[in-house]
Parts: C-alpha cells; structure tokens; sequence
C-alpha cells in the first residue's frame, strides 16, 4: 500500500459536509468534496480503523436525520441505518421507547455525534442524539441498539435541555479498556460506564452550576464539551458554560482552571497527542457568545506549569468570531496542527501548535464541527 500524507480536516456546517485536504506539511489547502447540500450536519468523523471511512451525521429539514457513510474520503456517500428505523426510509417514524419498558414515545430530533469503538472492537460505533440518547452499533451501522442505562436512566425525568436541546454530544472511549466509557450531555453533566455502558453514574464533582440554587449538584451542569489528554487517559479537559476545568482522576473530581482568563465561558477543547499536558480553548464573551476580545483568539493550557498562554496577537484576525462545541479539533503530528471553525464560516489552521497562524481562503457556512484525519496508510 502507498503511505497517504495527506492531512484531511471534515468540516460539519450548516449547508453540508466539506472535506479539506492538505499535505503534512500543512500549507496548502484544497477544498473538496462537498456533500449534503443543504442539511445541517452537526458532525463528521473518519474511523481510524478503517482507513478512507468517514461517517456524517446529517439532519435535514424535510428528511430528518440520517447517517451517511463514505469509504473512499468522501467523494461518494450512502445512508446507512439510524435507531430510527432500519430503512431509514420512515422519517415520521419515533424511537419507541414503549418496547424497552418505558411509557412514552420520545421522538429522535437530531443527531449530535459519532465515535468510533475501541480499537479491539472493530465494527462498533457509538451515536449520541437528542433527546439525551445514545446508541451501539456492532456490525457498522447496519442495526443500532439502544444504551439504555442513559436512555432509560431513573433520573432522566429531571434532565433539562441546554440552548441547543437535549443532546448528548460527547463519546470517549478510553484507549486502555472498552469498558470504561463517557459521555457528556447538555444540560446534564458527565458521566462513566466502566462495565460498557451496562451502568452509568455522573461525575461532575466539583463543577459549579451558578445558574441553579444548588451551585454544585450530582448532576444539572451545562457541559459543553470534554476532550481528553492523549498521554494520560486519566486526565480529561472540560469546557462549560460556566467555566473551563481539569479532571486528573477519571472525572471522578474537576478542578476549575480558566479563572484567571476573566469570562471562562466557551463551547470547545481539544488535548493534541504530540503535546501531553496541553489543552487548547477558544474563549468567548458569555454573553454575546462571539470572542470577547475583539479578534479570534485561542488559548494554551499548560497542565503541568499551571499556566495559560494567549496565542494571537489583537492585530492577527480582527472581528468577532464565534465557535459550536466540536469547532476545534488536533491532529497527531509533531509539531500538531490545531484547527478551529467558526460560526460565520471561517477555517483557521496553525500547523504549529500556535506559533503560527492562517486562514484558509474560503467561506464556508457557518461550522459545526471540525475533526481531522491524519495521514496513514491508505
């Protein structure tokens, strides 16, 4: 097989889904292909296992959610099964909940994210949707079952939406053990499965809800997003709405770390795997959700000397930007590369972990979510 050097960044947008590609040195940028005209597509994700695979969830206006798949980089794609129905044909349909003991219908409304399985599981994807479900799949797509210890978990009668709904938006996979699972949900918390996913308990110890009279609860917070340390499995970072934190156990306890930023409010992190101890945030004003410092910025946490670190000037990118929860995402270069993609379409690269900085030129509509394939063998 001929090594792939190239550098492809999956693009989620408002109209569609875009794949960018560049080489590994990371200065030339071709936009392409495109697919899923006009759907809202909350994410995309290539499987490591699989190289050329790429899955999108897609939500469309008239047609309802759906799964796409590609196997060769996104030039062609096809619908494969959601829990929706196996055709993926009824789009009035309803996940019936009634079947697995509970007593309602809960509709599914969109699809927030995919994760592919564990490395010893390789053809096991997990789906979080909205309302606060998530789903397996052990044969790739072809049928889904649903995780009922979240989607039927006793609590989930007081589980309240985030602004964007009730979704479960972040799946890890700890590289260690497919047992050991979490999850993440607007506007609910973390959680930890270590049996599967068989049980799940919350772990937002030490994560303050100030928007709550109880300003630190089992469960209730607004997490945005979780990303975890590539070097250390046990350390996850945490972006939420009220404020950015560190876990070094698992998440069974969170430290607040973005205090000394001011307004620690955001929606995104990402941990590159070349640069342990290291997380990247873009900081936004809490209230206008756009970057309060009037240019796009991003900034540095080191975890092992405690410290922050602005990486762009005021002068860099003049404007006010804002970024969704999967807006930022590393690869697994050394330097990485880190890329961010905004709301109003702009796709910015530093292929340095933020020595430097660059724009791709090209609008894009308004960005959901960024994650990269790096080069492997195709």
């Amino acid at each position: 097989m001929t090594p792939d050097r190239k550098v492809r960044v999956l693009l989620g947008t408002r109209k569609g889904t875009l794949v960018v590609t560049g080489d590994a040195a990371r200065k030339s940028w071709k936009v392409g292909p495109v697919a899923h005209a006009g759907s809202d597509v909350y994410h995309v994700v290539a499987d490591p296992r699989n190289p050329g695979e790429l899955y999108a969830a897609v939500n469309n206006g008239f047609w309802g959610p759906m799964i796409q798949k590609s196997r060769n980089w996104g030039r062609t794609w096809k619908e494969i099964s959601t829990p929706l129905t196996p055709s993926g044909k009824d789009r009035k349909s309803a996940f019936d909940l009634e079947s697995e003991g509970a007593p309602e219908k809960r509709p599914l409304v969109n699809l927030w994210h995919i994760e592919p399985g564990h490395a010893s599981q390789p053809s096991t994807l997990y789906l979080g949707a909205d309302p606060h479900l998530l789903f397996r799949t052990p044969d790739r797509g072809r049928t889904w079952e649903p995780v009922n210890s979240i989607n039927q978990h006793p609590d989930k009668k007081d589980w309240s939406p985030g602004a964007g709904g009730h979704c479960l938006h972040t799946i890890l996979i700890d590289r260690r053990d497919p047992r050991r699972i979490f999850v993440g949900l607007s506007a609910v918390g973390t959680f930890r499965s270590e049996d599967g996913g068989r049980t799940f308990v919350p772990r937002n110890k030490g994560v303050e809800t100030p928007f709550l009279p109880e300003k630190f609860p089992e469960t209730g917070q607004c997490v945005h997003h979780v990303a975890v340390d590539a070097a250390n499995p046990d350390t996850f970072y945490r972006q939420d709405h009220a404020g950015m934190y560190v876990s070094h156990d698992r998440m069974d306890s969170w430290t607040r770390i973005g205090r000394p930023l001011g307004d620690d409010f955001g929606f995104c992190v990402a941990s590159p795997a070349a640069r342990p101890g290291r997380a990247y945030f873009v900081r936004l004003d809490g209230e206008a959700r756009v970057t309060g410092e009037g240019h796009f910025q991003v900034h540095e946490w080191n975890d092992t000397t405690r410290r922050w670190r602005k990486l762009l000037s005021p002068r860099a990118f003049p404007g006010q930007f804002g970024v969704h929860r999967e807006g930022i995402a590393t690869d697994t270069l050394d330097p990485p590369g880190i890329y961010v993609g905004t709301t109003t379409g702009q796709l910015f690269i530093s292929p340095d972990a933020g020595r430097s900085w660059r724009l791709v030129p090209y609008v894009f509509p308004g960005i959901h979510s960024v994650s990269v394939a790096s080069p492997s063998v195709a």
